[in-house]
C-alpha cells in the first residue's frame, strides 16, 4: 500500500476531476463511500446528495457528476470498494473522516476503511491525499503530478 500527498504546484487542490484523469479513470471500477463532506456544488441536486452524513455512489455515477460540474471540496474522504462489496457490508464499520484523523500522518500507510482498496482525501481545501493498494494508480498519479510526494517519506520528515 502506498500513499501520495499533493500540496505543491497547483492553484487548487480539491477539485477532483483532474485526479480522475490522472488515474486513467480507474475510479469507475469502484463503488464509493464519500464521508466527512464539505463541498460547494452549484446544482441543488448535487448539493442535496453531498450534504448528508455519507453518500454511496457508483464510480460511473460519480464520474458523470464530476464531469458535469467539477466543484470545490473542502473536506471529503472518498473510500473506493470493489463492486462485489455491498453498501450494507461497508456500513458495518465507522465512517472514515478527514478533519482530525491523525492516521494519515503515521507510517505504515493505511486506508481507514478495512474493506476499501483506495482512498482519496480532500484535506481542508489545501491539499489532496491518495492512498491505494494498487501501485499502478499511485504511479499514474505521480506521472501527472510530479510535485506530489510519497506519503511515507512526507511523514518521516514531518
Amino acid at each position: 500500500m502506498r500513499g501520495i500527498v499533493l500540496e505543491k504546484g497547483e492553484k487548487y487542490y480539491t477539485y477532483i476531476k483532474k485526479y480522475f484523469y490522472a488515474i486513467n479513470n480507474k475510479q469507475k471500477d469502484y463503488n464509493w463511500l464519500i464521508s466527512d463532506m464539505n463541498c460547494y456544488p452549484q446544482s441543488k441536486k448535487y448539493d442535496e446528495l453531498f450534504s448528508k452524513e455519507y453518500c454511496w455512489i457508483s464510480g460511473k455515477n460519480l464520474t458523470e457528476i464530476i464531469d458535469n460540474e467539477d466543484f470545490l471540496w473542502i473536506w471529503g474522504v472518498f473510500s473506493g470498494f470493489h463492486q462485489n462489496i455491498s453498501k450494507e457490508e461497508v456500513l458495518e464499520y465507522e465512517l472514515p473522516f478527514a478533519d482530525g484523523y491523525k492516521g494519515f500522518w503515521n507510517n505504515p500507510i493505511s486506508i481507514q476503511h478495512p474493506l476499501a482498496d483506495i482512498e482519496l482525501v480532500c484535506w481542508d481545501g489545501n491539499f489532496f491525499l491518495l492512498i491505494s493498494k494498487d501501485d499502478y494508480i499511485i504511479e499514474e498519479f505521480q506521472k501527472h503530478f510530479p510535485l506530489s510526494e510519497d506519503l511515507k517519506i512526507y511523514n518521516e520528515r514531518e
